[in-house]
């Protein structure tokens, strides 16, 4: 990609992926969408060219794309597995109105795009452990089932019209520069600013809840990586499972006392989140990811747990 532009700017990856991807391509190369109302980081509205694109309004996004002259889109608009539970219409929505207005545009004016999938793809049905990238997926929340919808449309324009479509199936993202956005995985990052402001945590989920984390810099590197990836080695485009730290709230907790010896936490269960959390696989097979295009994340657990205490203890 020469000119990028990044939907959804300003959320808990996006933030970061302009900057990340400004330093890699040029400050004027990468540009910053957002939807008016939203608290744009001083960062992301200073430090290279900034537009409204609102992925629910195609007409104003094919502005912006020919006006940068973009050639590549990371589309990240989208509402989180809790907040899309409380708001369903809207999350259908964005993540798959918004994602067919995308595709069209892609498709007039020959443009790559990526769009995240999830852990959320799969369901109940699915296999709990090591899931595969090919298997069953009946999710049970709107968030998921706009996923699974959002790979087979994906898909659908690569095969029947050559869009240059590729995607991966985010587990939960752990960061320490943006507040935790309505995630069931957000859970660990409330934990991590418990610990370092010194407060007891209630942990909504019950121990023994296994979920797939994964730290921030591994996930826009992974996403880079894949739309740089050479097209002929790519099997499945959408979406690869990408994997990194399986673990529950107790090997959390653990990870932090070490860091942090007088923490302490209680559980009290939120039945939603917990609900959701086990309809979710404990761990994922990312082995698709790793021999199509390299894929090969960095950091563990008690790496993150390091970064984000240390982090958020210069931040709070």
């Amino acid at each position: 990609m020469k000119k990028v532009l990044v939907i959804g700017a300003t959320g808990q990856i996006g933030s970061e992926l302009v900057v990340k991807l400004r330093s890699i391509y040029g400050d004027n190369q990468v540009v910053a969408g957002y939807v008016p109302g939203v608290n744009v980081p001083d960062a992301i509205r200073y430090g290279g060219p900034l537009e409204v694109a609102d992925i629910l309004n195609p007409k104003q996004l094919a502005e912006v794309v020919d006006k940068y002259e973009v050639d590549g889109v990371y589309n990240l608009a989208a509402l989180l597995s809790v907040v899309g539970e409380q708001k369903p219409i809207l999350a259908w929505n964005i993540q798959i109105n918004g994602v067919l207005n995308l595709l069209e545009i892609a498709r007039e004016k020959k443009l790559s795009v990526f769009t995240p999938s999830s852990i959320g793809a799969f369901g109940d049905t699915s296999p709990k452990d090591h899931t595969p990238q090919d298997t069953i997926q009946r999710p049970t929340t709107i968030y998921g089932i706009s996923k699974v919808t959002c790979e087979l449309l994906s898909d659908y324009y690569f095969h029947r019209y050559g869009v240059d479509t590729r995607s991966v199936r985010f587990p939960g993202l752990i960061s320490y520069t943006t507040p935790p956005g309505g995630g069931t995985t957000d859970y660990a990052i409330d934990m991590y600013h418990a610990a370092v402001k010194g407060e007891k945590y209630a942990c909504p989920l019950k121990a023994g809840t296994f979920l797939d984390l994964m730290y921030m810099p591994d996930a826009l590197h992974g996403a880079i990586q894949l739309m740089e990836a050479d097209p002929s080695r790519l099997k499945h485009r959408n979406a690869f499972n990408i994997a990194s730290i399986s673990v529950d709230p107790e090997m959390i907790f653990d990870s932090i006392r070490k860091v942090i010896p007088n923490f302490e936490m209680v559980y009290k269960i939120d039945t939603l989140r917990q609900e959701i959390a086990n309809s979710w696989p404990n761990s994922l097979d990312d082995s698709c990811a790793r021999e199509e295009w390299d894929w090969n994340p960095i950091c563990d657990l008690e790496c993150m747990t390091l970064e984000m205490t240390q982090k958020l203890k210069l931040l709070l």
